[in-house]
């Protein structure tokens, strides 16, 4: 019977350490009525607007449509250069030796002598200001030892990023030879790899540049994208042209903390490809924002059921920035909903609640909340012990 009274007690005593904790109410937020209307016109065949932080496709046109993308294949030139530099397969303080190979390739080029060695930092510019076909090829073999197999990679990092029209030949986009005409790629598949290069910040060294030299100063490049010196924000990406492919362009920009990327295939001249990629960002910047979905949030610690602490803290999980139209921006909400308390052990990243993001009544993200620490059980022993010390308080 005493022990029984203990217990009682003793439960009493712990479940009185722990009150209740109520749910946050929705954060109170003007509604703005107004609208975006902004319509725009691509003169382009194929072509796309696309979110670099989340992906979110916001126009399209013949995205999926199978096209030549001349020197815009460099994209996923770039992007295996970025990420065997990354991975420490080859490095910044690389010499690239010039192989007969690419000493020969026709179109853009700093005509490259055979053997002659340039540094890594050289030849990636030379690629992305000036387009060089000879220093991409360069950087291919250097990283797989051949033009050939470094298009197998190509093909293979296209099937992971989930680019399913893609099939690539080789690393320039020259599309004289006959094998060439199965070189091709859609516009939503630009996008993807314009997105993935552009998490490569080291990148933007690069295709932010304007004019600059090689070679000790001897040899000036000079930009093929315009937009870097023309259209406020450019962060990038690469130019192409062919007689097959027309005039092609992956260009992004970033204003105001959102970044978009505008892709076009098959222009028919240089200035159209830029009108059309000005006009796709002009619409995206005027009718989009980001907003964070964590912003505002407040950590409220829910009490610990016989744990050695008394409390945990909830934090969001992963969630990454949303995409959502201006006039939607003003009317966001966020509810939380918190448990009232739990048993120990509470293991770290066990979810205590959920953060719901809200426009008006539509659910932009629900993201759980989970513990941000592991709280083991309290033993028998140090039961005792913060029973004794609470009578003694």
């Amino acid at each position: 019977m005493q022990k029984t009274l203990c217990l009682l007690l003793i439960s009493a005593m712990l479940l009185g350490l722990a009150p209740g904790v109520a749910a946050r109410e929705p954060e109170a937020a003007a509604v703005d009525t107004a609208a975006a209307t902004a319509a725009v016109e691509i003169q382009a065949p194929s072509a796309i607007l696309m979110d670099a932080a989340t992906g979110t496709v916001l126009f399209e046109k013949n995205a999926d449509e199978r096209r030549e993308p001349a020197s815009v294949t460099k994209v996923m030139t770039l992007l295996l250069v970025m990420e065997a530099l990354d991975a420490g397969q080859i490095g910044w303080g690389d010499e690239v030796t010039a192989s007969a190979a690419a000493a020969a390739k026709g179109g853009s080029q700093i005509y490259l002598e055979e053997g002659e060695r340039l540094s890594m930092d050289e030849m990636l510019k030379s690629v992305v200001v000036s387009s060089a076909n000879d220093c991409a090829t360069a950087l291919a073999e250097h990283l797989a030892g051949s033009e050939a197999a470094f298009a197998a990679r190509m093909n293979q990092r296209a099937a992971e990023l989930g680019m399913n029209n893609t099939h690539f030949v080789n690393c320039t986009g020259l599309d004289d030879e006959p094998e060439a005409r199965e070189h091709l790629t859609t516009a939503r598949d630009v996008a993807i790899m314009s997105r993935e290069l552009l998490r490569h910040d080291a990148i933007r060294r690069y295709t932010t540049v304007w004019m600059d030299t090689v070679r000790n100063g001897a040899f000036g490049l000079s930009n093929t994208n315009k937009l870097v010196r023309f259209y406020e924000g450019t962060t990038g990406l690469k130019t192409g042209y062919t007689s097959r492919a027309g005039h092609c362009l992956s260009a992004s920009a970033k204003r105001n903390g959102i970044e978009l990327i505008a892709v076009i295939l098959g222009g028919d001249s240089s200035s159209h490809r830029f009108e059309d990629a000005k006009a796709l960002l002009n619409w995206g910047f005027a009718n989009y924002a980001l907003t964070d979905p964590t912003e505002g949030f407040t950590p409220t610690p829910i009490p610990v059921i016989l744990g050695t602490r008394e409390s945990v803290t909830p934090v969001p999980g992963d969630c990454g920035p949303i995409l959502l139209e201006k006039a939607k921006a003003s009317a966001v909400t966020r509810e939380i909903v918190l448990v009232e308390g739990c048993e120990a052990p509470v293991e770290e990243g066990q979810v205590l609640g959920t953060l719901r993001v809200l426009a008006g009544q539509e659910l932009l993200a629900e993201i759980p909340l989970t513990a941000a620490e592991e709280i083991p059980r309290l033993s028998f022993g140090q039961i005792w012990l913060r029973v004794l010390l609470k009578i003694a308080g």
